[in-house]
């Protein structure tokens, strides 16, 4: 799978091949400097390929070779990891990290970007689980419905901007991968953390701690001056969506955590 960009690009293997459901990684070296060079099939993964090189190394890792299903990019070397932050009592430094992360990508370049999904192609699995099962989902769907009808500071999204998607770059910051090429309000990418990194690792939360949403939803919104209630409508609107996601792919335990965070958002927007 990997020799023919190995000799492509003139590659050293450096590490043993990684597998995720969606893609094939290998770590590797160009002419010394450490590379990851991953294969991956599918729309959504050429479209975020075409995005990163897009973001030109600003927000996000720098695109060195693409060619088809393939990506070669520069390769996180740090040993910080947002999550870990998140765990051990640092979560507000994690979050205004995402933050910071969220306002270089979002930043209007002078290039006309790649093929973007709007928002509301991605809200139409809500609006289809809503009338399916009801009860919260409903709720969430109408938040969704509402922030979709009067859009505010359309950006190009990351789209999957969350606490294993920003990695620790050492001298070149925190910074961005995998995106999926979305358009729509800053918002939306930034309320994906609420729910992180609790989808990770269950056993240990964050995310649903008490007290821990009203204080995101305060550092975060002062952070990427955002509108606090239009903040918590974007949670409890993806929060929704993640559920209802997980509920078509018979995931019962993450669905629980999604829709515990909508309860949680619709209880603050109560408030």
């Amino acid at each position: 799978m990997f020799r023919t960009w190995i000799e492509r690009w003139r590659l050293v293997p450096d590490g043993e091949p990684l597998a995720t459901p969606l893609a094939r990684l290998l770590p590797v070296r160009r002419d010394g400097a450490p590379a990851m060079l991953r294969i991956a099939d599918g729309e959504e993964r050429r479209r975020g390929a075409a995005l990163m090189a897009w973001w030109a190394g600003d927000g996000a890792a720098r695109v060195l070779a693409r060619d088809g299903t393939a990506l070669l990019l520069e390769r996180a070397t740090g040993g910080g990891a947002l999550a870990d932050m998140a765990r051990e009592g640092q979560d507000d430094d994690a979050c205004r990290i995402l933050c910071a992360t969220a306002a270089r990508l979002h930043r209007p370049r002078a290039l006309p970007p790649p093929e973007l999904v709007p928002l509301g192609v991605w809200f139409r699995a809500l609006e289809s689980a809503a009338a399916r099962h009801g009860g919260l989902l409903v709720r969430s769907a109408q938040a969704a419905r509402g922030l979709l009808a009067e859009p505010c500071r359309l950006r190009v999204l990351h789209g999957d901007l969350h606490h294993g998607n920003v990695l620790d770059f050492v001298a070149r910051g925190w910074l961005a991968i995998d995106p999926k090429g979305l358009l729509g309000e800053p918002g939306f990418d930034l309320a994906n953390l609420f729910i992180n990194p609790d989808l990770a690792d269950p056993a240990r939360p964050v995310a649903s701690v008490p007290g821990r949403l009203a204080r995101r939803v305060a550092v975060v919104a002062a952070a990427a001056d955002l509108e606090p209630r239009r903040l918590l409508l974007w949670i409890l609107a993806w929060a929704g969506l993640s559920a209802a996601w997980f509920m078509e792919d018979g995931d019962d335990t993450r669905a629980a955590i999604a829709l515990a965070l909508a309860r949680l958002a619709a209880g603050e927007l109560d408030r």
